[in-house]
């Protein structure tokens, strides 16, 4: 079973102690151009078998805008969450633009056919399955790209190493 991550800490030279604060889960947001999170979560379904657990519309869309804007979905990939929303225009949103520089690792016995299924679902495969020390898992790696720029790493599990440094 996992250990919940805390943060917090003990007494300190007689001072009364702070508060643990237990966190139960992190979940990362991916935002996707406008009115296509809908279409995002579906590909995730198609391509990786994720599953949707949530859905929270905009309450106040305009009515002559065709799609609700997607607030956020919930999807649950293996034992992972992620929140799949719309970039908004709005001045509340959280993020102004499509995001760069994020990479997701997922983790299975099959690379082929779990890149031969994203592709099928509209994914691009990128490069060739790369295995050994230079792969970044340690193990086997292969890449696609999602139709909404994302990268997705596709790895054997990682192996476990006796001799870590923390």
């Amino acid at each position: 079973m996992a250990t919940e991550a805390t943060n917090g800490a003990g007494e300190t030279n007689g001072a009364a102690a702070e508060k643990t604060v237990t966190f139960t889960s992190l979940k990362p947001q991916l935002f996707v151009e406008s009115s296509k999170a809908s279409d995002a979560v579906a590909f995730y379904k198609a391509a990786f078998g994720a599953e949707e657990v949530n859905r929270i519309s905009h309450p106040k869309r305009k009515a002559d805008q065709e799609l609700p804007l997607l607030l956020s979905a919930e999807i649950k990939l293996g034992s992972s969450s992620i929140l799949i929303s719309d970039l908004s225009d709005d001045s509340t949103a959280l993020v102004k633009t499509v995001g760069t520089g994020l990479v997701f690792c997922l983790e299975t016995e099959d690379i082929e056919a779990a890149i031969d299924k994203a592709v099928k679902a509209g994914a691009v495969a990128e490069g060739e399955i790369t295995e050994g020390e230079g792969a970044c898992c340690g193990g086997r790696v292969g890449m696609v790209k999602d139709p909404y720029g994302i990268v997705w790493l596709i790895c054997t599990p990682a192996k476990k190493c006796a001799n870590v440094d923390a």
